[in-house]
């Protein structure tokens, strides 16, 4: 693994796209450090016009530039070796694919990381020029839930990246996957809470998991299993008792959202450990799914 992070890391630096990833997102946060932060200190300093002395605000301002930027890492990773018929060297190395696509994975939470890292220098700037104001705990917790949040999205632009050859597909995927998560607690709100709606709601999320599942196993048995199950358990519930299901979709949904994750961090100065955990968990899972994906063309 460590041999194709070296290699991958330095293909992002051999080539543009590191470059102007690391370019366009320090851009985009100094854009937002002078407009939230550097004005807001320097009227403070100068008796109060009013402000925002945490660099946490900038940072949560800058999550709309990652849903733009981040697939320009990701949309190569592995729909380029696909078109250029290298990807066959990935079943081929001496490591198992696992190891192959983790190396992948973090050569680019590397990358992205890079830009927050040096970002790290703007809660000593406001520290400085408000005299010990701000807050390190509150600034550097955020920095490190958008790491967090960093690497869930690079684990899901790789995936979409092993569906297709095409990298503007693969861009234009992801980039559509990160729109709709960023709108996605407003979206959650219009869900109807009834318990038909809940049923009808599980019942196609429960579809979406057996397609990915027989896409990717390759099982007709077990995605019928699958299936029964899930379908069973869901109609027992609503039969048995309706009430239970009342407001649950949405509730389950809610879970989800990532800019209410990163608002416990950056707006009400919440260390939220189970976001961390979510974008953790939720990364891991594309990631394993890639290696699927990858795993199931050896087979094809």
């Amino acid at each position: 693994m460590k041999a194709v992070y070296k290699r991958e890391l330095a293909s992002y630096f051999n080539s543009m796209i590191g470059y102007v990833y690391i370019f366009i997102v320090l851009i985009f946060i100094a854009l937002m450090f002078t407009l939230n932060n550097m004005i807001a200190s320097y009227s403070n300093s100068a008796q109060q016009t009013g402000g925002y002395p945490y660099f946490a605000g900038a940072l949560s301002s800058s999550i709309i530039i990652l849903v733009f930027a981040v697939p320009i890492l990701t949309m190569k990773s592995i729909a380029d070796e696909r078109r250029l018929k290298t990807d066959q060297m990935l079943l081929t190395y001496p490591v198992k694919v696992s190891s192959v696509i983790t190396g992948k994975y973090f050569a680019m939470v590397t990358v992205y990381a890079i830009p927050l890292l040096i970002s790290c220098l703007c809660p000593l700037v406001i520290s400085w020029i408000t005299a010990g104001g701000g807050s390190f705990l509150i600034d550097y917790s955020t920095i490190l839930a958008m790491i967090f949040l960093g690497g869930l999205f690079v684990a899901i632009g790789m995936f979409i990246s092993s569906l297709t050859e095409s990298q503007v597909i693969a861009a234009v995927v992801t980039m559509g996957i990160f729109l709709l998560m960023f709108f996605w607690s407003g979206l959650v709100g219009y869900i109807p809470e009834s318990s038909t709606a809940t049923f009808v709601g599980f019942m196609i999320i429960l579809a979406a998991i057996l397609l990915i599942l027989h896409h990717l196993a390759h099982s007709t048995t077990l995605t019928a299993i699958v299936g029964a199950v899930g379908g069973a358990g869901l109609i027992a519930l609503y039969i048995l008792d309706k009430a239970i299901l009342n407001g649950l979709l949405k509730k389950f949904l809610g879970l989800f959202s990532i800019t209410d994750s990163i608002g416990n961090f950056a707006s009400y100065y919440v260390f939220d450990l189970k976001g961390l955990l979510l974008f953790a968990s939720v990364a891991a899972l594309f990631v394993f799914l890639t290696v699927q994906s990858v795993q199931k063309r050896r087979w094809s």
